[in-house]
């Protein structure tokens, strides 16, 4: 990069245009809603609001492994909020989500007025303890934590740092690329030194960690995400290639993998869901 090609930071950084890329159009420094939309509301007491990208998918598969254990009060009703339109800024889903991010959780268990749950891991434990579930005990459940906390803090530089420069930018930079990339390896390579030694992220006990992690780096490791799993070489991490496959066998993974989804083959979308029947239907075809 030359010199007359970098960048000098103004002494007050001010919004005057789109900074470009796939994403920019919805993109702002402001948070609130944009205009007046209700949330529509089902049958059942757990109303999710969502999109099947990875952090949405955590949800879907969350209540799904639910339902294969027999908690039917784990039924939902699952709306698909077009991110790319700006649903997520609609009045609504704002205050269900003051930040505007899917999911968004509305529990109506206990009456009319519902418990809003926002942020993935947060509707995961809040499913969890709830029906008392996927969360182990002893010093699992510590273990159990410590990786859902990481996969939260890691999947950021995945998707917001790795995917955005690699896939979303309006041209490829050598830098931050890089940078990225690097910090991509190195996290695959954590996972995979721990999973040569455990089964599950927890231990030997599949839980919300699992489920938490899977949408994004197994997703990662199919070569699945950004187009990327020849640069990033994702086949030589074995461990995570053999934890990868075996969640990715689970009913309940695949029948959540195709909640709020609106894209690819045609017996993998899902755009709202309403009853097990509605999944079924997708997957005969």
């Amino acid at each position: 990069m030359s010199n007359q090609d970098e960048y000098t930071p103004p002494k007050v950084w001010t919004w005057e245009q789109e900074s470009g890329g796939t994403f920019a159009s919805i993109n702002r420094p402001i948070a609130g809603a944009t205009h007046d939309k209700e949330l529509p509301r089902g049958e059942h007491p757990l109303q999710l609001h969502s999109m099947g990208t990875p952090n949405g998918v955590k949800v879907t598969i969350m209540l799904e492994e639910l339902l294969a254990l027999g908690h039917k009060g784990a039924e939902y009703d699952a709306w698909m909020i077009k991110i790319g339109d700006g649903d997520q800024f609609g009045s609504g889903f704002v205050d269900a989500n003051p930040n505007s991010k899917i999911p968004a959780l509305l529990d109506y268990s206990d009456g009319e007025e519902p418990i809003r749950v926002f942020e993935s891991a947060s509707i995961l434990m809040h499913l969890a303890e709830k029906f008392g579930a996927l969360i182990p005990g002893g010093q699992a459940r510590v273990e159990c934590f410590n990786w859902l906390f990481w996969q939260m803090g890691s999947a950021p530089y995945l998707g917001g740092g790795f995917g955005h420069f690699y896939a979303y930018a309006p041209f490829k930079m050598e830098y931050p690329i890089n940078r990225f990339a690097m910090e991509v390896k190195r996290q695959m390579d954590v996972l995979d030194r721990h999973l040569a030694e455990n089964e599950y992220l927890a231990g030997s006990e599949y839980s919300i960690a699992d489920i938490a992690t899977w949408p994004w780096y197994g997703r990662l490791a199919e070569g699945k995400a950004y187009d990327a799993g020849e640069f990033l070489d994702v086949k030589s991490y074995e461990n995570v290639q053999r934890w990868t496959k075996q969640i990715g066998a689970r009913d309940a993974v695949k029948r959540g993998k195709i909640v709020n989804v609106a894209w690819g083959e045609e017996n993998a979308q899902l755009p709202n869901r309403h009853s097990a029947a509605d999944i079924d239907e997708v997957l005969a075809k």
